[in-house]
């Protein structure tokens, strides 16, 4: 049996306000003398005054001020170019990184041939007019670290036809053997079989899988890439507000899986800071209509479960305004960049807010009082 990779890390966020306020503020560029590190600032540039929006797409150029030329970053959970995976890449292209991706094998022919006939290409344009590269893509299932972890089922699944070497432990060797070292490593991906189920009537079966593919893939992508990332390199993830929340609808134990990430990410910043002198973040996105997130919870005549989440945002949050990929991407750009060199165990809200609202000021409870 297969699991969709989908990326609902695509439909929640973290933290939108460490990019905008980089648009508010002259660029820095951080003591690189201090403590130990192999990224390097550009010089700083003056990001505009407040961000402009063109084609429905926030413009904060945060890739201005960071210089990533000679980086190499992995993201793992790309299939196309509507999720946080996608903006993520392009930020730090925008930035010079080079970009490698790892995407789910069942998908991997379909990715490539839209990448081949230029259906992302619209998608792929950077600040400087040129487009957006990626280097390689590489074959990876997450739910498996080494080959003897494939079953017989998913050798002979069609979908599976003419591919090895995805699991996380053969792409990280993959991929050490074509770069030597590299310095961004991001996990993008996400699976929950039972999502669509409440907690109360999840099998047993379906809560560890979705503890499988979306908490302890990370674990497992940073045990087998750290070693070969480069002294003061980033790792990132994407988590959503389900983690602490309850959101209704999020079910099959993703809020469970979620949670074990956030709670992950702290142990792993120590573990690998100390020991690899990496930088270890996951950012909770607000809800992004992308292919995957669209997928959850549709119901004939009714809204999607990411439709109603991001009406519900728009609604309650303090910024009553759209969220879009970019501002993901930008904020995930600062966590990976010389800019963000000491922050490290940290979950950061890109999400207008949301997350600290105790109470839905849309809510028929609240008719007849004035709100903002």
């Amino acid at each position: 049996k297969s699991f969709t990779m989908f990326r609902f890390s695509s439909i929640i966020g973290a933290f939108v306000a460490t990019a905008l306020a980089s648009s508010t503020v002259s660029a820095f560029a951080p003591a690189m003398d201090v403590g130990r590190t192999t990224f390097r600032a550009s010089t700083s540039v003056a990001a505009p005054a407040t961000p402009t929006v063109r084609n429905g797409k926030t413009e904060l150029n945060m890739a201005a001020t960071v210089d990533l030329k000679g980086k190499v970053a992995f993201i793992a959970g790309v299939a196309d170019s509507t999720g946080y995976g996608w903006a993520i890449a392009k930020s730090l292209a925008n930035a010079g990184a080079t970009i490698i991706v790892g995407t789910w094998p069942p998908v991997l022919k379909i990715f490539e041939k839209g990448l081949e006939r230029g259906n992302f290409d619209a998608d792929s344009i950077l600040d400087d007019g040129s487009k957006m590269e990626i280097a390689k893509v590489y074959p990876l299932d997450a739910v498996f670290d080494t080959p003897d972890d494939v079953p017989e089922e998913i050798k002979t699944n069609k979908r599976y036809a003419g591919l090895d070497g995805y699991t996380i432990e053969e792409v990280a060797k993959a991929v050490e053997a074509d770069y030597g070292k590299i310095d961004i490593v991001i996990h993008s991906l996400a699976n929950g079989p039972e999502v669509t189920k409440p907690l109360l009537e999840t099998s047993r079966k379906g809560y560890l899988a979705a503890s499988s593919a979306s908490a302890y893939s990370a674990v497992s992508l940073l045990q087998k890439f750290a070693p070969f990332m480069n002294e003061g390199g980033a790792f990132l993830s994407l988590t959503y507000i389900a983690s602490e929340k309850v959101i209704p609808g999020y079910g099959g134990g993703m809020s469970s899986a979620k949670a074990q990430l956030e709670s992950d990410t702290k142990v792993l910043a120590f573990e690998a800071g100390r020991k690899y002198g990496i930088r270890v973040n996951t950012i909770s996105a607000g809800p992004l209509k992308s292919r995957a997130a669209s997928a959850i919870g549709k119901e004939p005549g009714q809204k999607t479960f990411i439709e109603y989440a991001i009406d519900y945002s728009k609604a309650n949050a303090p910024l009553a305004q759209d969220l879009y990929s970019e501002d993901v991407g930008n904020t995930a750009l600062f966590l990976t960049s010389p800019l963000g060199r000491t922050v490290t165990g940290v979950t950061m809200y890109v999400d207008n807010g949301l997350h600290c609202m105790g109470m839905a000021i849309d809510s028929k409870s609240m008719d007849g009082r004035a709100m903002f």
